[in-house]
């Protein structure tokens, strides 16, 4: 999506060029983002994510929404679209539509080389001001690594790492478990990244 240069939007025009767009971009005030395209290796690891939490919470009131759902975090304005997320309580939308959600439970992105540092800092800082949400997890995807972030009762975040094959991460918030086998499945890494270990490789 092109804008004008130093064109201020109001959110509901962004949300309307947004809804008719062809391409993805992020909102925070009054401006508009254009969000990379992702990777072949970044949509297989996100597909991977939704469907492991989608077959464990099948049965379950939670749901799994894909990279199309927008986000807006309430308390900074920011607009954007988490690779997944799950919304355990009753939705909230922003409008109608109801394709801007309000509040996730949990949520996970992806990182890409082009962003790891933003999604890791500035972006992470904005998901830590969502209320009701309780957990979230970045996945790198040029070597193994997944690090989940909880929040504590007295409004601290923790953190904990698997970096090995068969290793996983417990989702307390969700009540369900991400397998580094499973989310790096069919994933194949070029030959500076780490590889050792992985089901399928040579």
């Amino acid at each position: 999506m092109s804008t004008a240069p130093n064109r201020k939007f109001e959110l509901d025009e962004y949300l309307t060029l947004e809804r008719h767009s062809e391409y993805k971009s992020q909102f925070y005030r009054g401006e508009i983002f254009a969000m990379p395209g992702g990777t072949k290796r970044h949509n297989l690891m996100s597909a991977n994510v939704i469907r492991v939490l989608g077959n464990q919470l099948i049965n379950r009131p939670c749901r799994v929404y894909s990279g199309d759902m927008k986000l807006m975090i309430e308390a900074t304005g920011l607009v954007t679209y988490p690779d997944a997320f799950v919304a355990c309580e009753e939705e909230r939308h922003y409008d109608q539509e109801e394709d801007v959600l309000l509040n996730p439970t949990f949520l996970v992105e992806v990182l890409s080389p082009s962003t790891e540092s933003y999604d890791r800092g500035k972006k992470a800082a904005h998901y830590r001001k969502i209320e009701t949400l309780k957990e979230y997890v970045l996945i790198a995807q040029d070597r193994i690594e997944m690090v989940r972030f909880t929040r504590q009762s007295n409004g601290e975040w923790t953190l904990a790492e698997v970096d090995q094959p068969g290793q996983s991460l417990r989702l307390e918030s969700i009540d369900c478990v991400l397998n580094v086998d499973e989310v790096y499945a069919k994933v194949k890494f070029g030959p500076d990244e780490e590889t050792a270990g992985m089901p399928g490789k040579t």
